[in-house]
């Protein structure tokens, strides 16, 4: 499923490049939309990043099987079918460049997503991560300095925890309803989605807010005596 059209997506990732959340914030206030986009505080980053993308949703759901009674060689058996049959990652293909993967994963303590496969969506052309619920190889994923936003951290792999339900359509992450194409901007302040249809909109006062943060950012470093830095210039 293509999500926004090639020429739409590098006009929408060019427009939110420079972007903070607090920025996008005040664009959707700007235009009355303050009770929506904002992902529930819970949401956290791994490590003080920033990312931005176009949303790519997938669904998980608990599991609802049991897990049978195996030796330990035949329980890696099954774990290998249960990735293949009951809790597969079919969403990862699709990846284009500018991705945010959104999961919705039911609120389920569970690493559906680690340091190994997190690099094939990096590779692929994933920006960033937010998922409902947990990640594993946190360690890991900072060294490789991964942005990835998630409701907890967890210990343990899927099986017998998660079940893939459906991928490219609206799935509901920290309190907000996220759509295909949507615009997804994170950083330390958290993690907000722009609705594709205002997403140019946004991005408009949301720049014009920023330039005016710098100026008065940039005055009260000269009167400092600071240099100057990327954040006011």
């Amino acid at each position: 499923m293509a999500i926004c059209d090639r020429s739409d997506r590098k006009d929408l990732l060019k427009a939110y490049e420079d972007l903070r959340v607090a920025d996008v914030r005040d664009g959707m206030d700007t235009m009355l939309h303050h009770g929506s986009g904002s992902m529930n505080p819970a949401i956290r980053p791994l490590f003080r990043t920033r990312a931005f993308g176009i949303a790519r949703t997938c669904r998980y759901l608990p599991y609802q099987g049991t897990v049978p009674e195996l030796s330990p060689e035949e329980y890696w058996q099954w774990t290998s079918r249960y990735y293949e049959e009951i809790c597969p990652y079919p969403w990862i293909e699709d990846i284009a460049e500018g991705d945010f993967i959104v999961i919705d994963q039911s609120g389920v303590d569970a690493g559906l997503m680690g340091s190994d496969n997190t690099l094939n969506c990096l590779r692929k052309g994933a920006r960033g991560f937010v998922t409902s619920g947990g990640v594993r190889d946190t360690d890991e994923i900072i060294r490789q300095k991964i942005p990835f936003f998630s409701a907890m951290i967890s210990q343990s792999m899927v099986q017998g925890r998660l079940q893939f339900d459906a991928k490219d359509l609206p799935v509901s992450v920290g309190g907000v309803a996220v759509f295909p194409g949507d615009v997804v901007v994170a950083d330390g302040d958290g993690v907000i989605v722009v609705p594709r249809k205002m997403a140019a909109a946004v991005a408009e006062h949301a720049h014009a807010e920023h330039q005016r943060d710098k100026l008065r950012r940039a005055a009260h470093y000269e009167s400092l005596g600071w240099d100057l830095d990327s954040t006011v210039t």
